[in-house]
């Protein structure tokens, strides 16, 4: 393990691996999609830095640990956050992993100029994954039938950014790897969005989730689309249910691992029986 040389605001040593961004694997993807959502870089007198933030602990508190961080996760609240939901922040001290993010196109107030970067295709998934997770939400369009029974019109799923260009390179790059109608980027009051209709939303969800833990994703986005296949059990086909029945099984192993108190191994890290990171403070 590499140690960070110290983060200069608390005045101590932490401990990191400073060459998590240097080599593409699933993982890695993930966290950079993610950054490229929710995360930004900044200089500063007393060193470089990298933060990181989410309104789902659970991501936060991953992230931290597939970086073999002993960094604090901070807990803000704010009441025009998101609805009043605390955001957890994770913020890094650290030249080796702000250079590595410069290299893969992440900069300074990138929000408005960001771009998206060449990605192995073995990584794609898990980095659109991640963005998604940071920035992208999944919802149904309901409405009532004539006997006023709820009828599902329509299962959407959209990315957003305040980059119209790193939305335009990323429809492009899933336009390369899936058959996909949209070929629009939409501009609303603030930022750019794609969105996806029914059928689109389908296969972006095989796309993503295909071979995907439970721990390497957002649950309660997956959970929307678990319901829309609830609702509308004839668009289950043979690849969405072979999804449904592996995250199901995740879900099975988690629960069983936690009973028995033992270490739930997400490559090379656990999580400890009680669903909390080892390491990680409060």
């Amino acid at each position: 393990m590499d140690f960070n040389a110290h983060d200069l605001s608390m005045g101590m040593k932490y401990t990191i691996d400073e060459k998590f961004f240097s080599m593409w694997n699933p993982n890695m993807a993930y966290v950079l999609g993610f950054w490229y959502a929710d995360g930004s870089i900044y200089p500063s007198a007393r060193g470089s830095y990298i933060s990181i933030t989410s309104v789902d602990r659970f991501i936060i508190e991953n992230i931290k640990h597939w970086l073999k961080s002993s960094h604090t996760i901070r807990i803000e609240n704010n009441s025009i956050w998101r609805n009043g939901k605390p955001r957890f922040i994770l913020r890094i001290g650290n030249k080796a992993l702000y250079r590595d993010l410069l290299k893969l196109g992440v900069f300074p107030r990138k929000s408005l100029k960001v771009r998206m970067p060449l990605i192995p295709p073995n990584c794609l998934k898990d980095f659109v994954r991640g963005n998604f997770d940071g920035d992208g939400c999944v919802y149904l369009c309901r409405s009532k039938g004539k006997k006023q029974d709820l009828i599902i019109r329509k299962l959407s799923t959209i990315f957003t950014s305040g980059s119209e260009l790193f939305l335009r390179d990323l429809l492009r790059v899933l336009r390369g790897q899936i058959d996909l109608r949209l070929d629009t980027v939409y501009k609303s009051k603030r930022c750019f969005q794609l969105r996806f209709g029914t059928s689109d939303s389908i296969k972006l969800f095989k796309f993503m989730y295909e071979d995907t833990l439970p721990e390497f994703f957002f649950m309660r986005k997956f959970e929307r689309y678990e319901e829309y296949f609830r609702l509308r059990p004839q668009r289950i086909d043979k690849e969405v249910e072979t999804i449904l029945r592996w995250v199901r099984a995740g879900r099975v192993a988690k629960k069983q691992t936690r009973r028995s108190a033992k270490p739930l191994y997400m490559g090379a890290n656990p999580i400890t029986a009680s669903g909390e990171v080892a390491g990680v403070g409060s």
